[in-house]
């Protein structure tokens, strides 16, 4: 079917055709004037949200998010909106609506959530596109009353919303109290048991008293070094003096009275010699030098032996006081040790109770901002606009719906007459007989165009017969 086909099927069902478009505007223009009026009112919300983790405290931008936005407007389309705008508004008190739920079969469901469903078919919540705008539009019978519902709806909304934002808070400020009341019980048993064991020890300014011990430690060290220096060298002198005899020990030659012993027996010595060789044995002189001489030999015999024991004697008490400071200095060594390691167990214990008191003092800080934060009735949702009552009705649209009924019509009627072309195929024209019998056309004849055919047809041109 071409286009001269197609236009020349429409002149002949023409009649079928504006009929059909008739109806079709009479119907819609009849729809329109007999439905309701409806309202339309519509109040915006903008959302300055800014979530943060209730036990992490970490800030989120959830407007980053691409299902924040869809999911405000899930929240503003639930029945807990809608339920809290029946309670606010306490239209299930009212006697009409009793009447009209009573004249109805609901089964099991109450009048607060019938009146919600209600509410919700005639609720439409639009979030704009790239901003933190809703657009909450409800529509109505009564433009007061559809302003009314919209920001009663607003309103329900930050309600809802503040109460979502509310309760993880006021679980998150349960939680962290129980924490803290067991993080007060850990800090206080570690600062019991270190007291205690500083009260074990009887420690009280440990670090004084370490360097105290140490000082004296190295003090003690210093005076053994010294003790075991002058007892070696007093054992030695005490050896040689034994080995060598008291002449060759050179304590007994450096004292004063073994050289004045010497001295006064080298004199006496000579004059021994002197009187020898004049005197005979048994002259007094003799034998009062030789008495003299013999006098000053045991002396010096005598104190050099003495001075000999006496070294010995020395080296037995350096060695008696080496083994005291050494006794002193092990004793001291253990004592620094057993310090050394009290102090690294209280190291320790006072680790535990200042990991204890972080731990303790973070979580309180945590649960008196949690708290606050659950006790805090400030929404992040303002009212950009609220609705006005509208003037004009949002349906029926007379006009647009007539233009509609035309489109619609036209559309129809021509789908009707290519239906009822279909069923009943008439010959219109020298191509359709090409057409369907195949034959050549060798002349048409053409009926002239009276006033009555001009017009039936509304065209100049005569039709093929």
């Amino acid at each position: 079917m071409n286009l001269s086909q197609f236009v020349l099927i429409l002149q002949a069902h023409l009649r079928v055709i504006l009929l059909i478009l008739s109806i079709t505007v009479l119907v819609a223009l009849g729809i329109s004037l007999t439905q309701s009026k409806q309202y339309k009112a519509t109040s915006s919300v903008v959302l300055n949200y800014k979530a943060s983790d209730p036990v992490t405290g970490l800030v989120v931008a959830p407007q980053a998010l691409p299902g924040f936005m869809p999911t405000q407007v899930a929240i503003i389309n639930s029945p807990s909106v809608a339920l809290a705008v029946v309670d606010n508004l306490k239209l299930a008190q009212q006697p009409a609506v009793k009447a009209a739920f009573d004249a109805q079969n609901h089964g099991d469901m109450d009048i607060r959530n019938w009146l919600a469903g209600v509410l919700l078919a005639k609720l439409d919540a639009v979030a704009s596109k790239e901003s933190s705008v809703i657009d909450i539009t409800f529509r109505a019978d009564d433009p007061q009353f559809a302003a009314l519902v919209a920001n009663a709806f607003a309103a329900a909304y930050q309600q809802v919303s503040m109460q979502l934002k509310l309760d993880p808070t006021r679980k998150a400020s349960s939680y962290f109290n129980d924490q803290t009341k067991l993080l007060r019980d850990a800090y206080e048993q570690a600062q019991a048991k270190l007291s205690k064991y500083q009260e074990e020890h009887g420690i009280t300014n440990l670090d004084t008293r370490t360097d105290v011990e140490n000082n004296r430690l190295n003090d003690l060290s210093t005076q053994l070094v010294m003790a075991q220096s002058a007892l070696a060298e007093a054992q030695s002198r005490s050896r040689q003096a034994k080995a060598g005899g008291a002449a060759e020990s050179p304590d007994v030659n450096a004292s004063g009275l073994i050289q004045t012993l010497k001295s006064n027996l080298a004199i006496s010595e000579a004059r021994f010699e002197q009187a020898s060789k004049r005197l005979g044995v048994n002259h007094p002189d003799y034998l009062a030098a030789k008495a003299e001489r013999d006098g000053l030999r045991a002396q010096l015999a005598n104190a050099s032996a003495a001075i000999s024991a006496s070294v010995g004697g020395n080296a037995t008490i350096l060695a008696k006081r080496e083994s005291e400071i050494r006794a002193d200095f092990e004793a001291q060594k253990r004592k620094v040790l057993e310090m050394n390691r009290t102090r690294d167990e209280l190291a320790v214990l006072s680790r535990e109770l200042e990991s204890a008191q972080r731990a303790y003092e973070m979580t309180s800080q945590r649960f008196a901002q949690t708290s606050l934060e659950g006790q805090s009735n400030q929404s992040d949702i303002s009212l950009l606009s609220a609705a006005v009552p509208p003037v004009n009705p949002s349906s029926p649209r007379i006009l647009i719906n007539l233009i509609l009924a035309v489109f619609v019509g036209g559309i129809l009627g021509v789908m009707t007459a290519l239906g009822l072309e279909l069923t009943n195929r008439r010959v219109r024209s020298e191509q359709d007989l090409v057409e369907e019998l195949g034959l050549p056309v060798l002349g048409s004849i053409t009926r002239p165009v009276t006033s009555s055919s001009r017009r039936r047809f509304g065209f100049g041109r005569g039709k093929p017969a």
